[in-house]
């Protein structure tokens, strides 16, 4: 079963986000994206500085058995990039919810977030088989 971080909000494509102070929001795929990914064995990251708007694919992740578009669950601007999945992108697999970040956005609309699941209603997504 799927680990769902209490402390995250989640999208529809099971991506998360967790908004940090100045506005940082710090995002990656939910432990239930890369079960189902299995293996990760890619990570295409965005560019620094990218401009991105909410639900904007920016980044790609590949399995051995298949190849997911990773889309922005905020707007805002690229502020960083795990460049520790180039060398090594099974650590998403490993710790998905940290070490296993993927980006970094200077989130400009915060309410955004309203818009994206709670944990308890990612819970009651993935187990309805999304």
């Amino acid at each position: 079963m799927s680990t769902v971080d209490d402390e995250l909000k989640y999208t529809g494509t099971h991506e998360w986000v967790r908004l940090g102070d100045n506005f940082e929001a710090v995002c990656g795929i939910s432990d239930h994206a890369q079960e189902m990914l299995t293996d990760i064995v890619f990570v295409d990251l965005p560019d620094l500085a990218l401009e991105v708007r909410q639900g904007e694919q920016i980044a790609v992740v590949e399995s051995g058995k298949a190849v997911s578009d990773i889309f922005s669950p905020v707007t805002g601007e690229i502020i960083a990039i795990n460049n520790a999945l180039e060398d090594s992108p099974e650590i998403i697999n490993s710790d998905p919810y940290g070490a296993g970040w993927i980006f970094k956005i200077d989130a400009t609309r915060t309410s955004e977030l309203d818009s994206l699941m709670s944990p308890d209603e990612y819970r009651e997504y993935i187990d309805s088989g999304n």
